[in-house]
């Protein structure tokens, strides 16, 4: 019986310490960990039409499909953006620090497209600027009887110290897994979404449903698009060229019915922009535009990354569509282009995050980089690097495409967590020297965290 007591301790002893060492190999980066996971998922299909998610507000010509986004460099304004289906109408934002108090008035823009025969609304922009930072906004829009009323927070001055927290979605689509998706995040106190790219998927549609479909996606993300900024990247499904439609211009129905704050960063194409957000600097790329050396894109980025001071905003932030590291045999190597032109300055700048969509799935890798390619002399693999970015693909929004699980055995050294599953991102900054992030799984109807990492600042 002592015998039998002194051999179980001793197997728990060595259980211990295999234990600790498995830990410690996992927390240093030398493991990954491919989740075996599978969801019981709804169907990869668009919600009806007739659903309540879409629903037309009601009087007439009312202003739908309300959001806004960052309106300049520093976070003291917004534009704010809608439209209405019937006629022009009021194109001005009353709006104030006090409910049912509007001081102030700004008059924005009225512009329309067609897409094929569909003729889309009135669709507005409006620069709301000279705000006060840390301060709600109530604002109102429309005429009589058919105007509404929205709110926003803006966010705290610039400042090493701020704290902030950021919702990171991607590839979201329309379906009842985007909706599943779009009820967590408004649950999880973020204040902004940086959203990684391929919004409605209204170009899986054809003929007028593409136009429609872009109007009923305007409609089902207002419940949160239209109360805290979503920062916009464009995806491969916002290019939209069909020429059997005989309609060639890429981005068409992006670029008129979403603003960006370019110019506020010098930058000559709403595909490409910068702001200043709490703590954060945030660089949006477009993934689909030319980015090969003097390029405008190039040269810009080139530029921006001069004005970057991590003094002020120690988070430097990178948002994309196509990732530029990926085990996933979908779309697979599609970001090396980009790594290949642009790693070395991610790396010199010490990003902190970059995140993209793109493949439908959730991975996140280790500081990792490959700036010493060379085929011939044998560098031709990822290395451990300090000064690297994490990579994080977000491409699990819920679109109907469904997901993809084709991941890539044995797992890669620079892959640290991916799972094929639906879900959203939150980044809460703490301070200049830490963040907490976590990936919040959909899971049968609650948001569950399964991955989450505190840390530290690249530069501080």
């Amino acid at each position: 019986m002592l015998l039998a007591s002194r051999l179980l301790r001793l197997q728990l002893f060595r259980f211990v310490i295999i234990l600790v060492l498995v830990l410690s190999y996992v927390e240093n980066g030398n493991a990954g960990l491919t989740s075996t996971f599978v969801r019981t998922q709804w169907p990869a299909a668009d919600i009806p039409l007739d659903n309540e998610v879409f629903a037309i507000p009601k009087g007439y010509n009312a202003p739908q499909q309300v959001h806004i986004t960052q309106g300049d460099y520093d976070g003291k304004a917004v534009i704010i953006s809608w439209v209405t289906p019937d006629e022009p109408g009021s194109n001005t934002v009353k709006y104030g620090t006090s409910e049912n108090s509007y001081d102030f008035s700004a008059e924005g823009t009225i512009t329309n497209y067609t897409f094929y025969k569909y003729k889309s609304g009135y669709i507005h922009h409006c620069l709301v600027d000279g705000l006060e930072y840390d301060s709600k906004y109530y604002y109102k829009i429309g005429e009589g009887d058919s105007s509404r009323v929205f709110w926003f927070q803006t966010p705290p001055e610039i400042d090493p110290d701020a704290s902030y927290t950021f919702g990171i979605i991607g590839d979201l689509g329309q379906t009842y897994n985007s909706l599943s998706t779009l009820e967590h995040y408004m649950k999880s106190g973020g204040q902004s979404v940086l959203f990684a790219g391929d919004l409605s998927y209204a170009d899986r549609y054809q003929y007028d449903d593409v136009g429609i479909r872009w109007d009923s996606w305007g409609r089902f993300i207002e419940q949160s698009a239209a109360y805290q900024p979503w920062i916009w990247s464009a995806g491969n499904h916002e290019i939209e060229y069909m020429p059997d439609m005989e309609e060639v211009l890429p981005f068409k129905s992006f670029l008129h019915r979403f603003a960006t704050p370019h110019t506020a960063s010098k930058s000559t194409n709403p595909l490409w922009y910068a702001i200043r957000r709490a703590s954060a600097h945030i660089i949006v790329l477009s993934s689909y535009s030319p980015f090969v050396k003097y390029t405008p894109q190039w040269t810009w980025l080139r530029e921006e990354l001069k004005r970057v001071n991590r003094e002020k905003t120690p988070w430097l932030i990178v948002v994309m569509h196509v990732p530029i590291y990926n085990s996933n045999a979908a779309h697979y190597m599609e970001g090396e282009s980009m790594r290949a032109v642009f790693e070395s300055w991610f790396v010199r700048s010490k990003v902190d995050f970059i995140f993209a969509g793109h493949v439908h799935a959730y991975e996140r890798s280790y500081r990792i980089s490959n700036i010493h390619y060379n085929v011939t002399t044998g560098d031709r693999y990822p290395v451990p690097d300090k000064s690297a970015p994490v990579y994080l693909t977000v491409g699990d929004g819920g679109n109907q495409e469904g997901l993809v699980g084709r991941f890539f055995d044995p797992q890669p050294d620079y892959s640290a967590f991916r799972e094929a599953s639906y879900g959203h991102s939150t980044l809460e900054i703490r301070n200049r020297t830490h963040a907490f992030y976590q990936w919040n799984r959909n899971d049968d109807g609650k948001p569950e965290t399964t991955d989450s990492v505190i840390f530290h600042n690249q530069y501080w």
